[in-house]
């Protein structure tokens, strides 16, 4: 029997679910322990993440926050889980041309689209209908909402988020663990750990 493990019992985990085949059994592991014996998206919840020890299940980190996998997938290695472990995820929906690359541990949900010479990295999230287009690099822990659009040869660096609706122009770098905000166009390159919204996207205060 082939088990796929869902990691965090989120919203995104029930997402998963219902785009993963190939398995004969999903289940999810989460720390809340009033979530265990609930389901999410048809995945029954049995106990905490650390149970991923004893079993050679494939896993997905379904957290919805990049920093949030990073540290998910950093701990799941303490416990042994070995990188080839983990599963990637695309929704029968989605669209990879050929010569375009996804990491392990990513996620591509209904709808997204990967043009031409597309580069994913590892545990990203492209939530439904994100369009990625010629010559994109997206680093790993990343997360595409829903609706997202990237121009050719953007750049999306490691546990940036970008809000849905949102858009980047072509040729732009969007920053380490950058936040761009929903429905924000960005026509500038945003730095690493800045938070960005509107049309045209500017910097915003965040409260401390």
């Amino acid at each position: 029997m082939t088990t796929l493990v869902l990691v965090a019992a989120s919203g995104l985990a029930g997402e998963v679910a219902a785009a993963a085949s190939g398995y004969d059994q999903i289940v999810a592991v989460d720390d809340d322990r009033e979530r265990w014996g609930t389901v999410v998206g048809g995945a029954k919840v049995i106990g905490p993440v650390e149970l991923v020890s004893d079993c050679g299940a494939d896993l997905v980190v379904c957290a919805g926050s990049g920093r949030v996998r990073r540290r998910l997938v950093g701990r799941l290695l303490d416990y042994g889980v070995t990188p080839e472990r983990f599963a990637t995820v695309i929704h029968p929906d989605a669209s990879v041309a050929v010569g375009c690359e996804v990491g392990a541990g990513s996620i591509l949900l209904a709808g997204v689209r990967l043009t031409s010479q597309v580069s994913v990295g590892r545990h990203v999230v492209a939530m439904p209908n994100a369009v990625l287009t010629h010559d994109d690099i997206v680093g790993d822990f990343a997360t595409l909402c829903a609706g997202v659009a990237l121009g050719g040869e953007v750049v999306v660096a490691e546990a940036a988020y970008l809000g849905m609706n949102s858009s980047v122009r072509q040729r732009l770098t969007v920053g380490t663990e950058a936040v761009l905000g929903m429905g924000a166009v960005l026509l500038e390159n945003l730095p690493a750990g800045g938070t960005w919204a509107g049309v045209p996207a500017r910097p915003v205060r965040v409260p401390v």
